[in-house]
């Protein structure tokens, strides 16, 4: 089966990670005299006006297969941030690649393939089936609006660090030294200190759940977050459903030993930590709140969110 290639490059990714590797990936397909084109976003959130252009006009589910000479690939070359602003603008049936070019990649992560581009790349080439995973689904009640994310979806201390972190100098000079798990560190310090335990209700597996201080709440499709920490051992991103965590607020020096078990990866028998899994969870704030989905920041707000999970087609 032949193919034209649609490289969607994101070139400030990672501190400009994402042009080293798009150069990297262009010069590579040019010597094996592969059809592509060439997509750089522009300004921030291009990546979903490229997206939905593209799925309009030239992308197709994978069962059409059969109708075009050259089947058209997308492949998306930035970070976490860049593929959750594509995945939205897509339809499930559509496949997408992906290598990446961010600072945490934690869907990468997820897969196993955190190696070199060129490896990534000739996986890709060698793939003839796309593979179904699950991403969540995430429809926020109080706006109307329906998202998918590939990593997690968190209000409370997790979104506050990304919250400050994406709004940090500091994250674009450790970037530049490729010192990017620096910057969610350093700003994690601060953002601990300053978090309160909030307000939250879940529903899920026909169960009602209160906590009146809870101080993380992430919704993951994998065990990762924030760059490598591996907040939910237990999930899985081959499998349906959702993982939620929730940590109860404690006192900052029990705080510090959570850290440790966390590195540990024991954090999970505290009995400040909470684990919950099914198909479908309904989640309430009743108090403004940071939230960050795939690291991408919102103001605070209060929220009412239907979590769950479908499947879309990834191509390595």
């Amino acid at each position: 089966m032949k193919f034209h290639y649609y490289l969607l490059i994101n070139p400030t990714a990672g501190g400009g990670k994402g042009q080293k590797v798009g150069k990297q990936i262009i010069s590579l397909m040019e010597e094996k005299q592969l059809k592509f084109t060439v997509i750089q976003t522009k300004y921030p959130s291009h990546e979903a006006e490229i997206a939905s252009e593209l799925t309009a006009s030239v992308l197709l589910s994978w069962e059409a297969k059969e109708d075009s000479v050259f089947f058209p690939l997308l492949i998306v070359i930035g970070g976490d941030g860049t593929l959750h602003q594509v995945i939205n603008y897509l339809t499930n049936q559509i496949p997408i690649a992906y290598i990446p070019a961010g600072s945490g990649n934690d869907f990468a992560r997820s897969l196993g393939f955190l190696q070199s581009p060129a490896k990534i790349l000739e996986d890709i080439l060698q793939t003839s089936n796309p593979r179904k995973l699950s991403v969540l689904s995430c429809y926020e009640k109080n706006s109307g609006i329906h998202s998918l994310c590939v990593n997690n979806i968190g209000v409370g201390v997790d979104a506050a660090v990304v919250h400050a972190t994406n709004h940090s100098n500091a994250k674009k000079q450790l970037n530049m030294y490729k010192l990017n798990a620096l910057s969610y560190v350093k700003t994690a310090l601060g953002v601990l200190f300053r978090q309160k335990g909030f307000p939250i209700s879940i529903e899920c597996n026909h169960q009602s759940y209160h906590f009146e201080h809870a101080f993380l709440c992430t919704a993951t499709n994998h065990p990762y977050f924030g760059g490598g920490v591996k907040i939910a051992p237990m999930a899985n991103v081959y499998e349906s459903g959702v993982e939620l965590v929730v940590v109860e607020r404690l006192p900052m020096l029990k705080i510090f030993y959570l850290i440790i078990l966390l590195g540990l990866q024991r954090h999970v028998n505290s009995k400040y930590f909470y684990h919950f899994k099914a198909n479908r969870i309904h989640l309430e704030t009743f108090s403004k709140q940071f939230l960050q989905k795939d690291g991408e920041d919102s103001s605070k707000a209060s929220y009412d969110f239907i979590l769950s999970s479908q499947k879309q087609l990834f191509w390595f």
